[in-house]
């Protein structure tokens, strides 16, 4: 009981206004955490604590979190389970919605994976049948809502498949379960209070409501993925009333005030959803369902008609069914129960939907990026995440527009047969689609606007929806041949940007659209097209109408066509558009830098040429934005830096192959555009400096876009080929700038990584042509501050190497490449040996902490972490020995063991570029030469290392006569390897078919089995693992003088490892002048 009060008291306090008083309550919290009786205590708090909800509240989310933070180490007694959950029967809403989140972690963990509560459902199902609105006017302490509360965390986890492993996961036995037991009995229930709910004319009754969304929720995770036997024939009765829930909904655009609706309104909801499972994952028995689906959605979807009306969820539920027609359709039978509705779905639920309306105009001038997001979406600018707000009921009509514009009605009778003729295939595929039949003749009743037609008269509201579900046509309008395209552009879409009054709403539709065509735009239309959307570009505001989306529209449209291969008949003008429209507006711009960098990417070669110019406009205009904003850098110039990176890739991608004029034209616009980002990225790091005359390491500024940023510092280092130059560019001080950001790098992501990594090679290299000033040893500030060192370039870079050892793999992979350059391309002076010795100690340290967490089972990261301490222990063996057996008791030996064993022929696929295996074979020689100096013997770890040293400088051998080999026949082999890929692609042709459902699900559960056994290295990891790292000094060293050395010296004592025949035999063939050591087998 004491603890239980002094729980209670420290529970209170966590919610006094005074920080000192939180953070003391806070450790007392923590410390008490290890008693027995501790999360009992809290849930006694949370349950039973009186009238303090705030304290109740306080201690429910103390205990959620104990047992997310203790579930994978300490099983949950059966007591507290029982406990636990007979308190969620009896809490406050307030404390049920925190306490119900742990009790999913228990249910997950004891339940779904392990199916050991056995008593869990019978019990639950005891309290729901006896709680108190099921046995109305009875007495009981059981809360109907909590305990359907309950049962909703239960079934939740099932609504997806458990078992990835399996092509076809049956249903689960705990599903089964309670369905068998608790939902089917439930059914009637619910049933009761459908009719109970519907009885009430005016007004509803909230915990009726809650009964029925519970109760929903419940049964769409039940058919989501599986459908629980005893449900199947229960679904009928269960449709009806989900029909009886819909049509009770109102559309008619009345705000909403009642609770107890809006809880309908997500039943209605839940409903649809249910229909959609039941339509896409459940044909054999929601086919006898369809009629009346369709026959109830159609009423919905007629409701569109007040969509500018309506609120978001009734929207929602809008589109939900439209949604739900979409999918019948799809199906067998669709066509037989939806055509019938096609032209009244088209006139009356369709096109009314997709018509511009009141609330799209005041969208419009209001919040345009969110009119954009929902109707005029494209990849420039785009969002990231899920918003279910973007799913309008104008997305699902058009989708559903698209469906019906490709139907050709069910197969004929023919198609059926096993044995048909040839041409009864053909006739089935000449057959004339709804779209030419229905949908392309409505939409041309509708004339277009005249110049005289102002902006929001209904004809130009009508047209937008033409132009709306022309964007929709697009699978359509890729079956018909190029002209029938061409027309529609030429009559229907392209007059819009020539009349003298141009509709803004219209040409910002019209330029979507054309964005949506990029796949099926005829080539000869390809100057009419971007000349009509640089217009729309530069279009400036009409009146007081914001032509900002039609220029957003028209940006977005460009991207789309360059990124599907629909270019531009002359880049310049494209070009000079966009960089002249730069600086105007700052989201703007940061838009146009994003098309930039496509358009780049896109046009290559061809817009190569005027790169120089285009760099030089850029960097005007980012450092505008600098100057504008001294704090953090706005997102036009993170896009701005993008696109820079973007512009250098595709210079040093344009270099011509041998040195002419046009290589001498080439090199100075390399120059002129080297000196632009130097002078940029000096504004941005160095003029501040100077602007507050302070040293640099006292100013922070922004590590945003670091990625792009090392991408032009790399250009610029691979510029400079003499060492005035990079002291005119300010090379050393970017440099010491960049070190010091990378330095305290923690947003690791890999292909933003990789620049870094790249950059930090020619970094290396460059100092290796310069020695530059700051690199190894930082220099000592001015009185008064100490006189100690600031941080140099390569310290800054080792704290960044350090860290990636912790990250994905690709990342540790670049980074034991990156400690092979640092320690052995640079030439390190006496004066500054303790900074490779502070080198070594990082990176061993790092590597050999990251190998422990993986060392029980050899995988594809062992090769580089091991081979990162190699280089270490080449440099400095006591200090690696050291900091190895701080790490873990006997941490020098396994490292050595491990070493041994991926350089033997044991490890697959075994190391591969010549660089590892010699690196490994001097790290063995003088791992050896380092046991021998302890007296080991000659089994044991000695002999391993020994053996694997021999079989090192074997394969050494090999691959070193094999590369001579491939120089000598390299031509040979690219000519034999584009005949076999001619004949592999003719093959490929030939037996091109589609995946079944069958071959489709069993390609998934393998890959998902390969997963699991971790058999899969992840995108990017074969091509680092197989990347040649760079010696530096040890390159001069021959490794055949090491062995034979170290032979000469030990022979007595290496004699009695134990080598096969074989590995002698292969070895003396490779190495003769080994003969007189190992003329037969030691013993």
């Amino acid at each position: 009981m004491e603890i239980h009060n002094q729980i209670a008291e420290l529970l209170s306090n966590t919610l006094s206004p005074d920080g000192a008083v939180v953070h003391a309550a806070t450790d007392a919290l923590d410390r008490l955490s290890q008693h027995p009786s501790f999360s009992s205590s809290l849930l006694s708090v949370a349950a039973f604590g009186g009238d303090d909800k705030g304290r109740a509240i306080a201690a429910a989310t103390y205990l959620k979190n104990y047992i997310r933070k203790n579930i994978d180490t300490s099983k949950m007694s059966k007591e507290f389970r029982d406990a636990y959950m007979r308190a969620l029967f009896q809490v406050e809403p307030a404390v049920l919605k925190v306490l119900v989140e742990g009790f999913r972690v228990i249910v997950d963990a004891e339940f779904v994976k392990n199916n050991s509560w056995p008593e869990l459902i019978p019990e639950l199902q005891s309290v729901i049948r006896n709680s108190n609105l099921i046995i109305e006017g009875g007495n009981t302490d059981w809360k109907t809502i909590n305990a359907l509360t309950v049962l909703h965390s239960l079934i939740r986890p099932f609504q997806y498949f458990l078992n990835p492993k399996v092509a076809r996961e049956p249903v689960p036995p705990q599903l089964e379960l309670i369905a068998e037991k608790i939902l089917v009995p439930l059914l009637p229930v619910f049933h009761h209070f459908v009719e109970k709910a519907l009885s009430i004319q005016y007004g509803t009754v909230v915990e009726n409501e809650k009964i029925l969304l519970i109760i929903s929720k419940c049964i769409y995770f039940a058919v989501r993925s599986h459908m629980p036997s005893t449900l199947e024939s229960l679904l009928p009765s269960l449709c009806k009333d989900f029909f009886v829930i819909l049509n009770s909904l109102r559309f008619d655009g009345e705000e909403i005030l009642e609770d107890g609706y809006l809880l309908r309104l997500k039943t209605g909801k839940r409903s649809l959803l249910i229909f959609c499972a039941l339509v896409t994952r459940h044909r054999k028995f929601s086919d006898k369902l369809m009629p009346d689906i369709i026959e109830c959605v159609s009423n919905i979807v007629k409701q569109s008609v007040n969509i500018s009306k309506l609120d978001f969820l009734s929207e929602r539920i809008v589109s939900l069914a439209f949604d739900v027609i979409s999918r019948v359709l799809e199906t067998g039978p669709g066509w037989r129960l939806v055509s019938p509705h096609f032209s009244s779905l088209l006139s009356s639920a369709i096109f009314p939907a997709v018509v511009m309306n009141e609330k799209d105009i005041a969208e419009w001038e209001e919040d345009p990026d969110e009119f954009i997001r929902k109707n005029l979406p494209s990849d420039v600018g785009e969002i990231s995440g899920f918003r279910e707000d973007l799913f309008s009921a104008r997305k699902s009509a058009l989708n559903l527009l698209g469906v019906i514009s490709i139907s050709k009605g069910p197969p004929v009778a023919a198609s059926v047969l096993s044995k048909r003729k040839k041409g009864e295939k053909n006739r089935q595929k000449n057959r004339s689609s709804m779209g030419e039949l229905l949908v392309m003749p409505f939409l041309s009743k509708f004339p277009m606007p005249t110049d005289t037609t102002t902006s929001a008269t209904k004809t130009v509201k009508d047209y937008c929806g033409v132009l709306m579900a022309y964007g929709s046509l697009v699978d359509f309008l890729g079956e018909q041949k190029p002209g029938y395209t061409t027309i529609i552009i030429r009559n229907r879409i392209l007059p819009l940007y020539k009349k003298s009054a141009s509709h803004p709403y219209l040409v910002a539709t019209a330029s979507w659209v054309l964005g949506e065509f990029s796949s099926c735009l005829p080539e000869d239309m390809s100057s009419d097209v971007y000349s009509s959307l640089l217009k729309a570009l530069a279009s400036p505001n009409v009146g007081d109408i914001s032509c900002y989306p039609v220029r957003v529209s028209a940006a977005g449209a460009i991207a789309e066509l360059v990124e599907n291969e629909y270019l531009p008949p002359e880049w310049l003008p494209v070009l000079q558009v966009i960089v002249s429209r730069i600086g105007d507006e700052d989201e703007e711009s940061s838009i146009l830098f994003q098309l930039l960098s496509t358009l780049v990417e896109a046009g290559s070669e061809s817009v190569a040429p005027h790169i120089p110019d285009i760099v030089s406009l850029a960097v005007v205009a980012i450092s505008k934005y600098m100057d504008t904003n001294p704090g953090p850098w706005s997102q036009t110039v993170e896009q701005g830096f993008a696109a820079l990176a973007v512009m250098a890739q595709c210079w040093e991608a344009s270099e011509p192959e041998e040195q002419s004029e046009i290589g001498n034209m080439w090199g100075s616009g390399r120059t002129t555009i080297a000196t632009a980002f130097s002078d940029l990225l000096q504004q941005a790091w160095l003029r501040p400096v100077e602007q507050v005359d302070c040293d640099i390491d006292q100013l922070s500024p922004p590590s945003s876009c670091i990625d792009d940023i090392s991408a032009l510092l790399t250009f610029i280092m691979q510029d400079v080929n003499e060492c005035e130059l990079a002291m005119k560019l300010k090379v050393p001080e970017l440099m010491l700038v960049w070190a010091s950001l990378i330095s305290d790098w923690h947003a690791w992501e890999e292909m933003e990584d990789l620049s870094i990594f790249t950059c930090i090679k020619e970094v290396v290299n460059l100092n290796k042509k310069f020695t530059l000033k700051n690199f190894i040893v930082g220099d000592i500030p001015s009185p008064p501050a100490p006189p100690v060192p600031r941080l140099s370039v390569i310290e800054g870079i080792s704290a960044f190497i350090s860290e990636a050892f912790s990250q994905y793999p690709s990342a540790i992979s670049r980074a034991s490449a990156c400690v092979h350059a640092l320690l052995h391309v640079p030439t390190y002076s006496y004066e500054s040996e303790s900074v490779k010795q502070s080198l070594v100690r990082n990176f061993s340290h790092a590597a050999f902490s990251h190998f422990r967490e993986i060392q029980t089972k050899p995988c594809s990261l062992w090769p580089p972490l091991l081979l990162a301490i190699s280089s270490c222990f080449l440099c400095y063996p006591d200090i690696v020995v050291d900091i190895l057996e701080k790490n873990e008791n006997d941490g020098f030996t396994v490292w050595a063991s491990a070493l041994a064993y991926v350089a033997s022929s044991k490890f697959e696929p075994g190391l591969s570029s010549e660089s590892e295996i010699k690196l490994a074979v001097l790290a063995l020689g003088k791992l050896v030469e380092q046991l021998l100096s302890v007296r080991h013997q000659g089994g044991g770890l000695l002999g391993d290392c020994f053996v694997a040293l021999i079989e090192a400088s074997l394969r050494l051998k090999v691959v070193q006569d094999e590369d001579e080999e491939e120089d000598e026949n390299v031509e040979t082999g690219d000519e034999d390897d584009d005949e076999d890929s001619e004949v592999d692609s003719d093959e490929e042709s030939e037996d091109e078919r589609e995946e079944t459902e069958e071959e489709f699900l069993e390609r998934c559960a393998e890959a998902a089995a390969e997963l699991e056994d971790e058999t899969l290295l992840e995108e990017g990891d074969v091509e680092d693992h197989e990347l040649e790292i760079e010696l530096g000094i040890l390159e001069d060293i021959d490794p055949d003088t090491i062995m034979k050395s170290l032979v000469h010296r030990h022979h007595q004592v290496l004699a009695s490892v134990s080598l096969s025949q074989e590995l002698i035999t292969s070895f003396l063939a490779a190495f003769p002048d080994f003969q007189s050591y190992l003329q037969q087998p030691l013993q």
